[in-house]
């Protein structure tokens, strides 16, 4: 039987120090690993570990990124993109391909035994944020095994006590049912009523994301990370000491609302 998973969001940032404490305060997670390899693309980062999946925060060090343009046309700081991860690669990419999508990165990095491989699917053909299709070696299959960008060692950065896993993401557009429709299509997954709200949803193996109407000004994006948490009250807590917005089920950090459940 094959999977099909979240695996990771990723944020971006102006300011990388600033943001990666907040998150390590206010939620209580440990950086498991700086990649190195994103440097090819003008930025810096820090992974942090939940049960499996992985939040990154990401920001540019240099003039004219894409990160650094994607902050400008999204007027700040906010979600960038959605990562699953798979067993079944080189069908997909066929897939992909056959829908007209371009693939913006199709990669391969392996160091030791690890080896992680990605489809980037260029935005403007998918639209919502920036989606990635990974696969990871040599037990990528095991939640608890291999997830070649967090490094060799994430596993025992894992221990939050107050967050469990990422369990989803909402994606805010002006035309959510067309946006919902095209992801079905190249995901090869159906669209359903959210279990909560007015919100379309496509669930993976563990996890979902949603399409919403716009709640701002912003634009298109990746407005929502949704947390499985073991001590809400702890991070509610930890968010009025560090005095970032809150309110009875959520946290505002880095541009995004983390829906706390």
């Amino acid at each position: 039987m094959g999977y099909f998973r979240l695996r990771q969001i990723a944020l971006v940032a102006s300011d990388l120090a600033t943001t990666e404490k907040q998150i390590a305060d206010v939620l209580g997670l440990e950086i498991c690993f700086r990649d190195p390899g994103v440097g090819k693309y003008g930025l810096h980062n820090a992974l942090f570990a939940m049960g499996g999946t992985f939040l990154e925060i990401v920001a540019p060090t240099q003039p004219n990124t894409a990160a650094g343009r994607y902050i400008e046309r999204r007027k700040g700081d906010g979600g960038y993109m959605y990562i699953v991860d798979c067993d079944d690669l080189e069908r997909r990419r066929e897939h992909f391909l056959k829908h007209g999508v371009r693939l913006v990165e199709d990669l391969k990095s392996s160091e030791g035994a690890l080896t992680g491989e990605a489809l980037h699917l260029h935005p403007r053909d998918t639209g919502g944020c920036l989606l990635s299709v990974d696969r990871h070696s040599p037990d990528g299959e095991n939640m608890g095994g291999s997830y070649k960008w967090a490094g060799p060692d994430w596993q025992k950065h894992d221990r939050s006590p107050a967050i469990t896993a990422i369990v989803g993401a909402g994606i805010q557009s002006t035309d959510p049912e067309a946006l919902a429709a095209r992801w079905s299509e190249l995901l090869e997954l159906p669209v359903g009523k959210a279990s909560e709200g007015d919100a379309l949803e496509i669930k993976f193996d563990q996890a979902f994301v949603r399409f919403g109407p716009l709640q701002d000004d912003r634009g298109e994006g990746l407005r929502a990370v949704h947390l499985k948490c073991k001590d809400k009250a702890r991070v509610l807590a930890a968010a009025d000491k560090v005095g970032v917005n809150r309110g009875e089920n959520f946290v505002d950090l880095v541009g995004v609302r983390f829906v706390l459940a």
